[in-house]
């Protein structure tokens, strides 16, 4: 992911300018993040290494997805319809 990419997410999801910490960001970041290793792995289908990172990443995204839920609902129905998750 380059540099233009991630302040591009932030903009886009963050709540001002260098906003790299609220949860909506975070989020969106580490969905960028999944969707690059996954195609990896799609080639790469013996990488171990990295589907144990790739697993971690979906645990931490899935961790800071239930507590945008409990804080913020609104907020996390248009995350989820923004980054087309289930």
């Amino acid at each position: 992911m380059t540099q233009n990419e991630i302040t591009e997410i932030v903009k886009k999801f963050g709540k001002k300018e260098g906003d790299t910490g609220s949860p909506a960001v975070q989020i969106a970041l580490l969905s960028k993040r999944i969707e690059e290793l996954t195609e990896h792995l799609k080639v790469h289908k013996q990488d171990k290494h990295s589907r144990r990172g790739l697993t971690l990443m979906l645990g931490k995204r899935k961790r800071l997805l239930d507590y945008l839920e409990s804080t913020n609902l609104e907020a996390f129905r248009e995350l989820k319809k923004q980054l087309g998750l289930r």
